[in-house]
């Protein structure tokens, strides 16, 4: 699903270049559920972000479900974004001024599915997250972790092959954030790929591996003993 070698990123700071990712080599395959771990500076959100293809790296190989990721246009990563890659915040980034289903259906829009279809898909996550009777609510009504929930149905309506999640859990409080994260375990359970960023050691052991990075480098890769939310 994932093959990533030799992936080097620097970013320039003045005169100065800051390197991020230091020589990176990871596979991930079909169906894992992995957290990406490391203090602040560590390259953890860069990693995600470069596979999220939301930045480029400098020098390496990134290949996506057997495509080569590297200098696409903003156009080309946009299609690919949308065709593969569902994505999960921390901050939820809902659209304020849309309800509830139509947040969700918003991918199927860039998909050109037709309006009918796109909410008849949207309601049928809404009804898997538990949030169908609030359909209609905008998103200044909802609790965050029912904000969260939207994210999800709206990450899985397109149907992406990989769901990228960013510190998912890291707004919420310890009981709803581990109702989300029983959530992402049982579309882990459906054969879904996930990567998910996590600073959270209790998060990180609900995942199924762990890819623990320090100053640009992977210092650990442990597939673990998950623990169920």
């Amino acid at each position: 699903m994932i093959s990533i070698k030799d992936l080097n990123k620097s970013y320039k700071m003045g005169k100065n270049s800051l390197h991020v990712l230091k020589g990176i080599n990871l596979e991930v395959e079909e169906g894992e559920f992995v957290a990406i771990m490391g203090s602040s500076g560590s390259g953890k959100s860069t990693l995600l972000n470069i596979i999220g293809m939301l930045d480029t790296h400098d020098t390496g190989v990134y290949a996506l479900d057997g495509i080569v990721i590297d200098n696409l246009t903003e156009k080309k990563a946009a299609v690919y974004r949308n065709k593969f890659l569902g994505f999960i915040f921390q901050s939820y980034n809902l659209i304020n001024f849309k309800n509830v289903v139509e947040n969700v259906a918003l991918p199927l829009y860039y998909q050109k599915v037709s309006r009918s279809k796109r909410n008849e898909i949207a309601l049928k996550y809404l009804e898997r997250v538990g949030l169908l009777p609030w359909a209609k609510h905008m998103p200044n009504e909802l609790s965050g972790g029912q904000k969260q929930r939207v994210a999800i149905a709206r990450a899985m309506a397109s149907q992406p092959k990989l769901l990228l999640a960013d510190e998912p859990t890291g707004a919420l409080d310890s009981v709803t954030s581990r109702e989300i994260m029983q959530m992402i375990q049982e579309i882990n359970d459906d054969g879904k790929t996930i990567l998910m960023v996590t600073h959270e050691d209790d998060i990180a052991n609900m995942c199924k591996r762990i890819v623990r990075l320090k100053d640009g480098v992977i210092m650990e890769d442990t597939k673990i003993n998950q623990v169920r939310a």
